[in-house]
């Protein structure tokens, strides 16, 4: 029988033990979660399958060697990082309006980086769930940078090309009803119809989604010779599109999402992650995964979102080679712009 003082030392020294081998374990050690099914099938196929809407310049563009390009086709190489640490363990798949869902519910696609816009009735009625918000659309109106407007509440008496569609033209009606400005609809059937008719001049404005809008400027002779106006006469979002049924596919693809945003919100970029990962800012060493495992209860890498940043690069990285000034019709960030930087891009830190 120990005395009262040899056993108050036996419990000083079993608890000074204790903080030390604390003291010497990883900040928070997380076992590998187990694959879900549309990761498992990913890695035993041995490439990802990511498919987008249509073809759409600036968002995803066959080149001239038959790969793919654009803001679309870069977060699909995000997603093929995440899994494989290699962007190029990605099949890209244009898809149109009819078979997106059933593609996607059939496991004949694994991820839809840009659907239509988000809405109700996509999300909850066809088998599959929107991720996230990933970029900011919205209807809006093209002029010639000679007609003098610069903005949409000065439109009068001008005659706009519009696609025969119930929603855009209740938005355009809505508008000019608000604005009580004069002007005529010339209704087309889909959108190459509008470019060759605003390119010929058969209307003083054309008016569509802003992505459409950038689109069609791109394939302008003279870019710069267009001005889209600064207003949005409707809201839309995109994002990527998963089907239901697999929760950790779900948080994947959302966290990659995330991670981008939040990159470029930290200042990590594929040109600095090496030297900026010497640095003591908890925040930044998160990201990193240089404290703590982030990765393991996704079944991905510890180290999963830095791989992502070098391949890929940040959010802004991805906006400015798709839709920056080098692309001869750049697009300015507005509300896709970071939340500090006066737009509507959030994203829930690392940690």
């Amino acid at each position: 029988m120990l005395n009262p003082i040899t056993q108050l030392m036996a419990v000083r020294f079993a608890s000074v033990l204790l903080a030390l081998v604390l003291a010497f374990q990883p900040a928070f050690a997380v076992e590998p979660a187990p694959e879900g099914q549309t990761l498992k099938a990913v890695r035993e196929r041995g490439h990802l399958i990511c498919a987008s809407t249509d073809p759409l310049p600036g968002f995803a563009q066959p080149q001239q060697d038959g790969r793919w390009s654009g803001f679309d086709v870069d977060f699909c190489r995000a997603v093929a990082v995440a899994i494989f640490n290699d962007p190029s363990r990605m099949e890209f798949v244009p898809l149109n309006g009819d078979s997106r869902f059933a593609q996607l519910q059939t496991g004949a696609i694994d991820l839809i980086a840009r659907n239509g816009v988000w809405t109700m009735r996509r999300d909850i009625t066809y088998g599959a769930r929107y991720v996230g918000n990933m970029f900011f659309d919205g209807q809006g109106v093209m002029v010639p940078q000679g007609s003098g407007f610069v903005s949409a509440y000065e439109l009068d008496s001008v005659s706009v090309c519009i696609v025969e569609d119930a929603e855009q033209l209740a938005n355009l009606r809505e508008f000019f009803f608000t604005t009580q400005a004069n002007y005529t609809e010339v209704l087309y059937e889909n959108r190459e119809d509008l470019t060759i008719a605003y390119q010929d001049g058969r209307c003083n404005a054309v008016s569509a989604p802003l992505s459409w809008l950038n689109a069609m400027r791109r394939n302008l002779p003279d870019p710069g010779a267009q001005r889209i106006l600064p207003e949005r006469i409707s809201k839309g979002v995109f994002g990527p599109v998963v089907r239901v049924g697999d929760d950790q596919w779900f948080s994947i693809v959302q966290w990659v999402m995330f991670a981008l945003i939040d990159a470029e919100e930290a200042g990590v970029t594929s040109m600095n992650i090496e030297s900026i990962s010497a640095t003591k800012t908890h925040r930044i060493r998160r990201l990193l995964n240089l404290e703590g495992d982030f990765g393991s209860p996704l079944a991905l890498a510890p180290n999963f979102i830095g791989d992502i940043i070098r391949a890929v690069g940040n959010y802004g990285e991805i906006y400015e080679r798709n839709f920056g000034p080098e692309t001869g019709a750049g697009v300015v960030r507005g509300q896709n712009a970071l939340w500090e930087n006066g737009g509507l891009l959030f994203a829930p830190g690392v940690e």
